[in-house]
């Protein structure tokens, strides 16, 4: 979260992003949409590149091909932030990141993850990965 939507703000998040998964994130797919200039700019781009990101975009105008995205803003604003008031920015921004770590990454269950949550469906997957290599 932050006061303007820009470069510097999507670089920071894919970082953390990369940092929560101890660095590695080589392959992973990261899917945007075009509405928004920063995930085309160079910046955005050479953070990609270095942290071996692949990038993937949806076609201008499709709501659908950003579904997963428009589904978690959906889940954060009912579930969490219509239904607490906050002071400042600064509150909301440490509740609701909170929220989203502590809550809904690590606890709250997810019918596309087989009822897991996100954490768990994520070390299930690697820990499979890894089992598959070694068999």
């Amino acid at each position: 979260m932050a006061a303007r939507h820009d470069a510097d703000l999507v670089v920071a998040s894919l970082n953390m992003a990369a940092a929560t998964r101890g660095g590695d994130v080589r392959g992973v797919i990261m899917h945007t949409d075009r509405g928004s200039a920063e995930y085309c700019s160079r910046r955005f781009k050479r953070a990609c590149r270095k942290l071996g990101v692949i990038q993937s975009m949806g076609r201008v105008g499709s709501c659908f091909d950003n579904a997963v995205s428009e589904a978690f803003n959906s889940v954060l604003k009912v579930e969490y932030v219509h239904r607490h008031t906050f002071r400042t920015h600064t509150e909301a921004h440490i509740k609701i990141a909170t929220w989203i770590a502590d809550f809904y990454n690590a606890r709250r269950l997810h019918s596309v993850c087989g009822f897991k949550s996100p954490i768990d469906y994520e070390r299930d997957y690697r820990a499979a990965l890894v089992e598959g290599l070694a068999a």
